[in-house]
């Protein structure tokens, strides 16, 4: 700490500048003007106090030592803070640009002034290292004469892999898709992470010995089974992919999807790939049901492409603009916070539920929100959503929300998306050919070293927590190898039972 007065000094929050909306709709790169080191980084790093109990780092599910690369960032010493943040965090690119930064929000200086940057100085030191080519692939200096099949390659199975490969131990990474990355690759638009980020990484762990399988997917092209009798242990990290659905009249109609069968094709042709489900929300009224981050993505997409108009529906009411009392410091507390989506345009309509998707409406029920007419609103007789009957909810005593009387509104649709989480993982094929044992929430049980009731067979990420976020992946893919790598090894005796009810701590997306 060179400066024990710095957070007196520099009291307000730097951050990145954006481009104009006008012209970041137009395309799909990032939508900062900035990146990397900027003329104030080093000051605003040394805004951090020091403070001696850095709760920062417990509120960090991967316990970055976040003081003491803070004040490397201050003095500018890019090669020891990469060195510092990469001993606990393997993609430091991706928690930096899409992390909630749970870190934040745990900090001291929060308390009475804005947080410390901690999100963006992890941003800025990777980018500095790869920019001073500080980033080198790791190999191990020996292999050993284990081998691991990690199946999933999002956060968790990548941490994990990664992990592994350098321990020693020979790791093949198995995705369905066409491509490495899980939903970052195809789940997230490239205007919040640019793929490139990912396939830098992906070279540097192919470097290191890790090798990688894509449009292979477990279950149908390999029996989970024969996976097993091939490699010494099996991570699952095959994430949470099973849609939560909205069973409601209407639902069959055509133009209704999940959000994840919309976002990747995006992704797709954004980088020249064919589009799988072929949905695109040009010239259309879309609503998306659902107002997280997910629900936002969406937004911002559906305006790239040339929606006539985006409303998103959010059951829940607007987040409060300063810390609520039920959520103290230093927990992480959920406040209004406008993404990039959100600023470029479309309509949040909150304390909203929805009733029915209707296929023919009359037009004279459709209520005009925030510039979105019913032009174009007309009955479909091919079974085409038109439109989506909703009504406006409240706090009930009875139940979470109570439809209010006199409220129920129909809204144009030609394209619904729903986005309203995930419920487990998709299990089918894995319990049929090598039998887990799943917890109440369908996610695949494990203990406290992440073993399935399968031997030698580990979860590890949403696989096993349930849907969560992308740094808690992070964090269980690096203990889950250090199981593993206990198990291969013997250093350790694993606990025998599997308590399916027990789960960790659920935080959100």
């Amino acid at each position: 700490m060179g400066d024990p007065r710095g957070f007196l000094k520099v009291r307000s929050r730097h951050e990145l500048a954006e481009r104009p909306v006008q012209e970041r709709i137009k395309d799909w790169l990032d939508v900062h003007a900035e990146s990397g080191l900027q003329p104030w980084t080093q000051e605003q790093a040394a805004r951090c106090m020091d403070c001696g109990t850095p709760f920062c780092m417990t509120g960090c599910p991967l316990g970055n030592v976040i003081p003491e690369f803070n004040d490397l960032v201050r003095q500018g010493q890019w090669e020891d803070a990469y060195g510092k943040l990469s001993m606990t965090n393997n993609f430091p690119e991706v928690t930096g640009r899409i992390c909630p930064a749970l870190c934040e929000s745990a900090c001291v200086l929060g308390i009475h002034q804005p947080p410390t940057m901690i999100k963006l100085d992890e941003q800025t030191i990777i980018d500095q290292a790869w920019n001073l080519d500080y980033v080198k692939p790791l190999p191990p200096q020996r292999l050993t004469d284990q081998t691991v099949a990690v199946v999933g390659s999002g956060p968790s199975g990548l941490a994990c892999a990664q992990q592994l490969t350098r321990a020693g131990h020979t790791v093949v990474v198995y995705e369905r898709a066409d491509a490495i990355g899980g939903l970052m690759r195809y789940g997230i638009p490239n205007f919040k992470l640019d793929k490139s980020l990912l396939d830098r990484r992906v070279e540097q762990m192919e470097a290191e010995g890790t090798r990688f399988e894509t449009n292979v997917e477990i279950g149908k092209d390999i029996s989970w089974d024969d996976l097993r009798s091939r490699y010494d242990a099996v991570v699952v990290a095959i994430g949470s992919t099973v849609p939560r659905d909205m069973k409601l009249p209407g639902r069959e109609l055509d133009g209704i999807h999940f959000a994840m069968d919309f976002l990747p094709d995006a992704t797709r042709r954004v980088w020249g790939k064919k589009p799988v489900n072929d949905i695109t929300a040009k010239d259309k009224h879309v609503v998306v049901i659902g107002g997280g981050d997910t629900g936002s993505d969406c937004l911002g997409t559906s305006i790239r492409q040339g929606a006539k108009s985006v409303t998103v529906l959010q059951i829940m009411g607007k987040e409060p603009s300063e810390r609520p009392a039920n959520q103290p410091w230093p927990t992480y507390a959920r406040i209004y916070q406008k993404t990039s989506s959100m600023e470029e345009g479309g309509t949040y309509v909150y304390n909203t539920d929805s009733v029915e998707f209707e296929g023919a409406t009359d037009p004279k029920n459709v209520h005009e929100i925030d510039g979105a007419t019913a032009e174009g609103f007309v009955a479909d007789e091919r079974g085409h959503v038109t439109g989506l009957k909703i009504v406006s909810v409240a706090p009930g005593d009875n139940g979470p929300f109570t439809r209010q009387p006199g409220t129920e509104r129909v809204i144009p649709a030609d394209l619904v998306l729903i986005s309203v989480g995930f419920l487990h993982p998709d299990t089918t094929t894995l319990v049929d050919q090598l039998p887990v044992e799943l917890d109440r929430r369908g996610n695949v049980a494990r203990n406290d070293s992440f073993a399935t009731s399968q031997d030698g067979v580990f979860a590890c990420g949403d696989a096993g927590r349930g849907q969560s976020l992308v740094v808690w992946a992070i964090s269980e893919g690096r203990s889950c190898a250090a199981a593993v790598d206990r198990y291969l090894t013997g250093a350790t005796e694993l606990p025998a039972s599997i308590t399916a009810s027990q789960r960790p701590m659920m935080l959100p997306r």
